[in-house]
């Protein structure tokens, strides 16, 4: 799953640097499962008093789970969406997306999500192949 990038944002790229709000539109309309998923679980932290909100449901399909694994396994997708959100997101398997509030990156909480041992006990035989 790669990035449509247009020709005017690449001949942008190709120029010098390229304002985060272009690229992070590209990786909207590039990856839009993956960009409706972030945006859900960032809109659930939003309405809550929780450290954190995250994505059980898995993707409807393989392509969706591309869209997942693209954005999150970039570091400048990633890092672009954790600006725009003002979230740190974390990321547990093929699906499990977290939006962490800032101010809980470094809490027990955080600490236990992205442990070795939180990876451990959120895996399942239906995860294997995903």
């Amino acid at each position: 799953m790669s990035l449509t990038v247009p020709p005017n944002l690449l001949q942008a790229a190709e120029s010098g640097p390229v304002a985060d709000e272009e690229f992070v539109a590209c990786v909207r309309d590039s990856l839009p499962y993956a960009w409706q998923t972030v945006s859900r679980v960032v809109a659930e932290l939003e309405s809550s008093d929780g450290e954190f909100a995250d994505n059980v449901i898995p993707p409807p399909s393989e392509a969706e789970r591309g869209q997942l694994l693209r954005a999150l396994a970039s570091d400048a997708i990633r890092s672009s969406l954790e600006r725009h959100f003002g979230v740190k997101l974390a990321f547990q398997n093929c699906h499990r997306i977290a939006a962490f509030r800032l101010a809980a990156v470094g809490s027990d909480t955080y600490r236990r999500f992205v442990s070795t041992r939180g990876q451990l006990l959120n895996q399942s035989p239906e995860l294997r192949d995903c």
